[in-house]
C-alpha cells in the first residue's frame, strides 16, 4: 500500500532509517540486551541487586547527564559504569566488567543479516538516487551486510543529536550539497523519522508496519506498509 497525503517534490536523496526500517530490530535487541544482562548476572554482587538495578541506574545517568539521551551508546556505557562503581568494585574492575558487558552487548547488537530482497531493493534504487542512514541506533554498520550501502551514515550522539532534531538532517544536507527538500526520509517512526524530516524541511515516507503508538499527530508527505512500496518512485 502507498498513499500519498502531500505532493512529493523531484528529490535526489533517498535517507533511511536502519532499526525496524530496514530489518526486524526487535529479537536483535532483545538477544543484544540478554547477552549483556548474562554477563553481567555471572557478577554475583551484580546479581543480588535484582532486575529492575539496570534501569535504575539507567535513570539515573539520565538524570546526571541529560545529554546522554542523544548519544545510546555512551548512555550505556555510562550506565555499566554507574552500575558497577556502586558495588564497591575498584577502578580496573569496574573498567574491565564494562567494557567486557558492552562488548557482548555489541556484539550481539550487530549480528545481522539483512534479507536479500530488501538489498537488492537498495541497489535498485541506488541506480537512481543517492542512498544514505539517519539513525537514532547504535549499531555498528560495518559489522553486517548494509555496510557498503550508503554513501553517508549518520548517527546519534556520533554525529549530532537524535532526531526528531534537525542536526543530522541539516548535516546530511550540507555533507551532499542539496537542499533539505531533496531528502526524502524514510523510516518506521512517526515521533522520530516523520516529525523530524517535517520540521526539517526533508520530505517524509512513513513505513507504517509496526502497530505502534506514537505522539506525534502530523503526517507523513507519504504512508506505506511495505518498504518495496519505494519501487514507485524509480524513473522509468
Amino acid at each position: 500500500m502507498i498513499r500519498f497525503n502531500r505532493a512529493i517534490r523531484p528529490f535526489s536523496v533517498m535517507s533511511f532509517d536502519l532499526d525496524d526500517t530496514l530489518y526486524n530490530n526487535h529479537p536483535i535487541i532483545k538477544a543484544a540486551v540478554s547477552a549483556q544482562q548474562n554477563y553481567l548476572n555471572a557478577l554475583p554482587r551484580y546479581q543480588e541487586q535484582g532486575p529492575q538495578y539496570w534501569q535504575k541506574c539507567r535513570q539515573l545517568a539520565a538524570l546526571q547527564q541529560p545529554e546522554l539521551k542523544d548519544n545510546v551508546t555512551q548512555w550505556r556505557k555510562h550506565t555499566l559504569h554507574l552500575a558497577l562503581s556502586k558495588l564497591g568494585f575498584t577502578e580496573q574492575e569496574v573498567a574491565l566488567h564494562a567494557s567486557n558487558a558492552y562488548n557482548a552487548f555489541a556484539d550481539a547488537r550487530s549480528n545481522i543479516v539483512v534479507s536479500d530482497d530488501v538489498l537488492a531493493l537498495l541497489d535498485n534504487l541506488a541506480q537512481h538516487f543517492t542512498l544514505i542512514a539517519i539513525t537514532n541506533g547504535n549499531v555498528e554498520i560495518e559489522r553486517f551486510n548494509l555496510h557498503n550501502k550508503f554513501e553517508l551514515v549518520l548517527q546519534a550522539g556520533m554525529h549530532g543529536k537524535a532526531k526528531p532534531h534537525s542536526t543530522l538532517f541539516d548535516k546530511a544536507a550540507a555533507h551532499l550539497k542539496v537542499t533539505k527538500s531533496d531528502i526524502l526520509h524514510i523510516g518506521d517512526s512517526l515521533d522520530t523519522d516523520v516529525q523530524g524530516a517535517n520540521n526539517t524541511g526533508c520530505q517524509s515516507v512513513w513505513l507504517n508496519d509496526q502497530n505502534a503508538k506514537y505522539d506525534y499527530k502530523g503526517l507523513a508527505d507519504v504512508e506505506i506498509t511495505n518498504i518495496h512500496a519505494l519501487t514507485h518512485f524509480i524513473r522509468s
